[in-house]
């Protein structure tokens, strides 16, 4: 058996160990943890910044992002995921059924309208629409 398939199944065999240890470890180098960090950054800031680019242009990035808004704003939902599916297939406003298009800009752009109250999700609109609901309007 060679070197590297020895140690990946004894990665597997000693998981617990391994998080129990990486834990402790965090713990008690928490403070040159950071220190380490603060440095790599200072030193790749434009490796990193490229980094962040090109994984918000991927499916995962956009839905990372667009889940971290709506958090932002205040909405409070058990499933995201579900939220977001239907959020990026609805192309027409649940309100006044205008076609809905990708973006922030214009009238009919797709927002998640969401109890400014209670933080729970309504439905998905365009923008006028949106915007002309009252913000704590009961559900």
């Amino acid at each position: 058996m060679a070197y590297k398939e020895y140690m990946k199944k004894w990665r597997e065999e000693n998981k617990e160990h391994i998080k129990e240890y990486e834990k402790k470890y965090r713990t008690e180098n928490k403070e040159s943890r950071k220190d380490k960090r603060k440095v790599y950054i200072s030193q790749n800031k434009e490796k990193i910044k490229e980094c962040k680019n090109i994984w918000s242009q991927t499916e995962q990035g956009k839905k990372s992002n667009r889940i971290a808004c709506w958090k932002q704003m205040g909405l409070i939902s058990e499933d995201y995921d579900k939220i977001y599916e239907l959020y990026v297939n609805t192309w027409e406003c649940d309100n006044c059924g205008i076609e809905l298009i990708e973006g922030f800009c214009g009238s009919n752009h797709r927002c998640m309208d969401h109890n400014h109250r209670t933080g729970l999700f309504r439905n998905i609109l365009c923008n006028t629409c949106n915007q002309m609901r009252p913000d704590y309007e009961s559900d």
